[in-house]
């Protein structure tokens, strides 16, 4: 499963979708991780609650940039940002408080060994990579 992390320092998750310099990638599994590529923006956000002029889109370039992620994990992004990125088939994930890049890492794969909760089952399935479910004819 691949994960991006918005990021300003590439080591905490520390950083609002529109506001993120950096996005770390991360393929997770339940053993493992690697970084895939560190995706960095010069034209962020200030978040200063004003749009910018019409012409002007920040977001489209982020989120073409993250296509093939299946997961996306930021303090806040705001509905046009979110629609746009589910609409990318990316899971975007808020999480109320800044952390380590390693402790969201941990976590990933701790839904992915237990029972992930049925957002993350979807996901999973949409990626093709969910467990196949148990049949009556695999018993021997």
């Amino acid at each position: 499963m691949r994960v991006a992390i918005a990021t300003q320092d590439m080591k905490d998750l520390n950083a609002h979708f529109g506001s993120a310099r950096r996005f770390a990638v991360y393929d997770v599994t339940r053993e493992e991780w690697h970084l895939v590529e560190a995706l960095a923006f010069d034209d962020v956000s200030d978040e200063n609650g004003k749009h910018r002029t019409e012409g002007d889109d920040r977001i489209t370039p982020k989120v073409e940039a993250l296509k093939g992620c299946h997961l996306l994990f930021c303090l806040a992004i705001g509905g046009p940002s979110a629609a746009k990125v589910v609409s990318a088939k990316i899971h975007p994930i808020k999480v109320p408080q800044p952390q380590t890049i390693q402790e969201v890492l941990l976590r990933t794969q701790m839904m992915l060994r237990t029972c992930p909760p049925p957002w993350l089952r979807k996901v999973l399935a949409e990626a093709g990579v969910a467990e196949k479910k148990p049949s009556f004819e695999d018993e021997d």
